[in-house]
């Protein structure tokens, strides 16, 4: 039987770790070092680090209060990140070629994620399924929905919308040769409400690669329902972070639901 996947997401911003709301709100609560070595004792299947950082932001963890010093940039965080990393992992952020994804995936990422380049240049999802292979490639889509319930696809970190339908894009993702969907919700990010279950049903359905449910969660129940909602795997940040023994207790909770999961 096929055993679905639990995921932390961890976001960077100016080099360091974020929680998010609503993707308008970071608070810094720590260092993307030494975060990964609390998962590498977890039983999570996988990790992803998102980066947020927009253009006009720096990278900087030479501050008197961290440990780390010298990571002024996203690549080297990664190869730090990977020399620890005992489990599959996505690294997402500033990707707008295959240069930029040559560059990750050498230094230790297992894939990587696009998202507003994907939806700038379709045609790159296509490229970087060529050389690295669709099982390298995710298409991330962040999704906020109008005054009528429409699920919009949103870019740029949020800010600006398309106007393209989310389940359309997954499609089109899909055919491109994406070989999995991060779905986030700009809504449900950071609330602890629940995932957008109905927003996963609609791409889920509408597309046959793995699709990976993120934003809301607030208890282990969550992750189940988004589960049967139709995602392949579930994700989450905040939860992740902010209480202990969350791969546990959310697994436990997943197992009282008939979901298979790994041990």
């Amino acid at each position: 039987m096929l055993k679905h996947r639990l995921i932390p997401v961890l976001l960077l911003q100016h080099g360091l770790l974020v929680r998010s709301e609503l993707f308008k709100i970071h608070q810094v609560i720590g260092n993307p070092i030494h975060e990964v070595e609390r998962y590498n004792e977890w039983t999570v299947d996988e990790l992803v680090y998102l980066d947020i950082t927009t253009e006009s932001e720096h990278y900087d963890l030479r501050r008197n209060d961290q440990k780390v010093r010298d990571l002024t940039d996203p690549i080297g965080i990664l190869e730090h990140v990977a020399r620890t990393c005992f489990m599959p992992l996505t690294w997402g952020g500033r990707i707008r070629s295959l240069d930029d994804m040559r560059a990750r995936i050498a230094r230790g990422a297992d894939k990587v994620t696009v998202n507003t380049e994907a939806v700038r240049d379709p045609e790159l999802i296509t490229r970087g399924a060529r050389v690295f292979g669709s099982q390298a490639i995710v298409v991330s889509i962040d999704v906020k929905r109008t005054e009528d319930g429409t699920p919009e696809v949103y870019v740029d970190g949020g800010s600006r919308p398309t106007g393209m339908h989310a389940a359309e894009w997954a499609r089109e993702a899909e055919a491109r040769g994406a070989g999995e969907i991060l779905l986030q919700s700009i809504d449900k990010d950071g609330t602890g409400k629940g995932y957008d279950l109905e927003l996963i049903h609609d791409v889920a359905t509408s597309t046959n690669v793995p699709v990976v449910a993120c934003s809301g969660v607030g208890t282990w129940e969550h992750f189940a329902q988004g589960i049967e909602a139709g995602a392949s795997a579930v994700a989450a940040a905040n939860i992740f972070h902010f209480h202990e023994l969350s791969d546990r207790n959310a697994k436990r909770a997943m197992r009282k639901h008939g979901i298979e999961v790994r041990l």
